[in-house]
């Protein structure tokens, strides 16, 4: 199914939406609130964001969606690359017949909602970036070979995982070049002029301490980074920074991030 115009605006609606060669497991609230899209962790599912989605409530319209090979429905593609998950987001919103949303996403998502953002100025009502999306060069040949080392020792047991949709459907030499990617991806020459580009309102919600993979205070430096965006970009704003860390924050801190989505949905409404 590419698009179902009942219920674009109506009842709740869950199904699949293909895109090139595979096809994504798709939740749409319905309603006629602002529509709210949710791009997930690199691994993760849209099972994450049920706080966020119960907290904000039925005043908006909030769409998810399981990444290619993610979760239990998602089908396995050839493409797996940065750019497929930017196209993705535009495959989806057009299956669901939103020519305008808010973006909201986390870690890996909050880079895919951060380029999304900045490419389609006329359609984002604004973007709340969660712990992700700070240009940093935090990947160098060390760190690489350190990526592929985490996740070669993960292969083992990931498969025995991946019935219950908790862990994707890839290698973990394709999960380990996708996180590479993230990486050169995420470095301040080219992560940078994105962010500098946007021009409707961001708001971030960052966490405290590490995350996977991660040692000491790398992940509170490469945080830090954006200081100079917020004071290059004033578009680009902190609306909170909160105890968690970067594994918990949907959990523990999902009330912060509903702020943030109120905040930006708020100044859109002012704008118009």
């Amino acid at each position: 199914m590419t698009k179902d115009s009942t219920s674009a605006a109506g009842s709740r609606w869950a199904g699949m939406v293909p895109v090139d060669d595979t096809a994504l497991a798709v939740t749409d609230t319905g309603g006629s609130g602002i529509p709210v899209v949710y791009l997930n962790g690199q691994f993760a599912t849209q099972g994450y964001w049920r706080r966020v989605v119960a907290e904000l409530g039925p005043g908006r319209r909030h769409i998810t969606y399981d990444e290619r090979a993610r979760g239990r429905r998602s089908r396995r593609s050839a493409d797996y690359s940065f750019e497929a998950a930017v196209r993705d987001v535009d495959a989806v919103l057009a299956a669901r017949g939103v020519e305008r949303a808010l973006v909201v996403g986390w870690s890996y998502g909050a880079v895919v909602a951060a380029h999304w953002a900045d490419r389609n100025p006329g359609r984002a009502l604004g973007a709340v970036l969660v712990d992700g999306a700070a240009p940093h060069d935090w990947l160098d040949e060390a760190m690489e070979q350190r990526i592929r080392k985490l996740f070669r020792r993960m292969g083992w047991f990931m498969p025995l995982l991946r019935p219950t949709g908790l862990t994707p459907r890839l290698t973990h030499a394709q999960m380990a070049d996708s996180n590479i990617e993230l990486g050169r991806l995420s470095r301040a020459r080219e992560l940078g002029p994105v962010l500098d580009g946007i021009s409707v309102p961001v708001r971030y919600v960052l966490a405290s301490g590490s995350s996977l993979g991660s040692k000491g205070d790398e992940q509170e430096e490469i945080r830090a980074s954006l200081d100079q965006v917020f004071e290059r970009n004033p578009n680009l704003r902190l609306s909170a920074k909160v105890a968690s860390n970067h594994g918990a924050i949907l959990k523990k801190d999902f009330r912060a991030v509903a702020d943030a989505v109120r905040e930006v949905a708020a100044l859109d409404h002012g704008r118009h």
